[in-house]
């Protein structure tokens, strides 16, 4: 299935459920893209999840929806490896290998950590502690060569860098190292609602994101309440946070530089760019809502997609582990 001259890919999201306009254009279309490139394993990282509380029948509920709006989005099957990550036994198995070559003080430095302990002060587990020696076994199981991060996740690779490095020097070459993937920038979008702050589903006003798979009417609608300012120019510049958020993302769906799209609207309202930046948006939406839709409602064929994916995960990453119980010297089963 992969091409063994081009280099190896791994990227993982947590299972949500719907991914937002955010999630789409900041990182999920650039997945697709990377396919023609590079040989990709993805995955819905549920493991991770349960770090914190989850309801269990949402959590397998919102595990289907992210990996069916995966291949809504372009994922494809025969020319990467998506998966479920507890589908996958090795993620498991090397992840306590490596916690035995992860120091103590490593993972009490982890801002992330830091900062969940402060949100879920009710639940400070075990697993919330040490979930980023599993992330750095989801990379190393398949001796990634790059892995896409956003500023969240450096701090979490450079982990998974120098637990690689530190095994490789106490028993012999075995991981390859792995670097960040510095590509193409995923636009960042804000809240339509309160545009200095980062667009999230979690916001407790539901006009202040969108969905991928809202329909048409709703998309138009909720960029019709978009803040913008008592300005009446459409022009990308400091202070005017609502309409920079409104032309970032016309620009990312339509391909359109700010300029063109300063001169297209000279002259023209608030109302009539928001209004066009919603159709424009739910064009580009349509065909992924149309097919997230018959992907979710074939549960035999979305059944069939995460097996084979999982059988080829298995497969990619089993070597690895075989080699790395024989070098700690684990006895070889028979």
């Amino acid at each position: 299935m992969f091409d063994k001259n081009k280099k190896l890919i791994f990227s993982g999201i947590q299972p949500s459920g719907t991914f937002t306009l955010g999630n789409y254009l900041g990182a999920v279309i650039n997945w697709n893209k990377l396919q023609d490139d590079y040989n990709c394993v993805y995955c819905v990282v549920d493991m991770h999840a349960i770090t914190v509380k989850q309801e269990p029948a949402k959590l397998r509920q919102n595990t289907l929806e992210a990996y069916a709006l995966l291949l809504a989005c372009g994922i494809d099957i025969n020319r990467s490896v998506l998966f479920i990550q507890s589908h996958v036994k090795t993620h498991a198995e090397l992840s306590w290998v490596l916690s035995c070559s992860t120091q103590y003080g490593e993972l009490g430095r982890m801002t992330q950590f830091k900062d969940k302990s402060l949100k879920h002060a009710d639940d400070i587990n075990a697993g919330l502690y040490t979930y980023p020696v599993l992330m750095a076994a989801d990379i190393l199981v398949y001796n990634a060569d790059l892995v896409p991060v956003g500023i969240d996740q450096k701090q979490h690779l450079e982990l998974a860098r120098n637990v690689a490095q530190r095994f490789n020097g106490r028993y012999g070459e075995t991981f390859i190292v792995p670097e960040p993937y510095i590509g193409e920038v995923g636009s960042k979008v804000m809240s339509l609602q309160n545009p200095e702050s980062k667009m999230s589903k979690s916001d407790d006003n539901v006009n202040a994101y969108v969905l991928v798979i809202d329909d048409k009417d709703t998309i138009i609608r909720k960029f019709k309440r978009a803040v913008t300012d008592s300005d009446t120019e459409i022009v990308y510049k400091e202070g005017k946070d609502g309409i920079n958020n409104l032309m970032t993302i016309y620009s990312a769906v339509t391909g359109d530089s700010f300029d063109k799209i300063t001169a297209d609207f000279s002259g023209k309202g608030y109302g009539d760019f928001k209004l066009a930046v919603g159709e424009a948006v739910a064009d580009k939406l349509s065909p992924i809502r149309e097919e997230y839709l018959k992907i979710i409602a074939d549960k035999d064929y979305l059944k069939k997609c995460y097996t084979e994916g999982a059988e080829q995960a298995l497969r990619l990453s089993q070597r690895v582990v075989n080699k790395v119980y024989r070098k700690v010297g684990f006895v070889d089963k028979v």
